[in-house]
């Protein structure tokens, strides 16, 4: 009877773990179906030309209604993050267009890093956990890898943050994959997408005059040298303690 017992006891217990696993991969389910159902429903609606059409609406409402404005644009643009919809490069834009260069930023970057934060979490939650610790107690190679990342977190995130070559959406699920400290993450997402912010929404301060002369914004200014560079030289100052680390690794070998 008593073999009974535990045998139910135990199935019990392993179907309560079972379910709380299954739970916490739901979160980032649900953002990996919304990215597909949304690429192929907005991709067509999130664009230059709906702004170009709607612009005359929407600054009227924000002259009237600035607060419910913002309120709506950061909760769009965090969604469009959190989801990974198409139209982000868009979204940025408009937060110039609409609100200036200060203001465009801060709400470009706040919105950003709030809907980034929120795809790090989910990950984090469910599958994160799952490859942190299956790393953790890996061998060999792949147990270096996962030291001397933990050890750089803060160099690499910004290197990921600030090369323009890496895909938003990858620079924030891949850290929490790999178990980067929460910290660490929002501090350097924070920080390192404001380059990139700057940019885009210096683009939509000058959109109106854009709009005017019946063209679309060059969204090829993020790689002029003039723009790039100083990103490139923050990227080298984000790398410059890994190679400091790696001279002084060899030379007490």
């Amino acid at each position: 009877m008593q073999d009974k017992h535990d045998g139910k006891a135990e199935m019990t217990e392993t179907r309560d773990n079972h379910k709380p696993g299954l739970r916490r991969h739901l979160p980032l389910l649900l953002i990996l179906v919304a990215a597909v159902v949304g690429y192929f429903t907005l991709r067509d609606q999130l664009t230059f030309d709906t702004l170009r059409e709607n612009r005359e609406a929407l600054l009227a409402f924000r002259d009237q209604n600035y607060l419910a404005l913002v309120l709506v644009f950061v909760g769009a643009y965090v969604a469009i993050v959190a989801f990974s919809l198409p139209g982000a490069a868009v979204t940025s834009v408009t937060g110039g267009f609409l609100f200036g260069l200060v203001a465009g930023t801060v709400f470009n970057v706040v919105s950003a890093t709030i809907g980034a934060v929120l795809i790090f979490l989910a990950a984090r939650a469910g599958l994160g956990r799952m490859l942190e610790a299956r790393l953790e107690t890996s061998e060999g190679r792949l147990h270096q890898i996962k030291q001397r990342l933990n050890e750089n977190e803060v160099s690499v995130m910004f290197l990921m943050r600030l090369v323009p070559v890496v895909p938003f959406f990858v620079a924030n699920l891949l850290p929490a994959l790999v178990g980067v400290k929460f910290g660490n993450f929002l501090l350097t997402t924070a920080l390192g997408i404001i380059p990139g912010a700057l940019v885009f929404t210096s683009i939509g301060v000058g959109l109106g005059e854009v709009f005017a002369r019946g063209e679309d914004p060059d969204l090829s200014l993020l790689w002029a040298p003039e723009v790039i560079g100083p990103i490139l030289g923050l990227a080298v100052l984000a790398a410059l303690p890994m190679v400091i680390k790696a001279v002084r690794g060899r030379k007490e070998i």
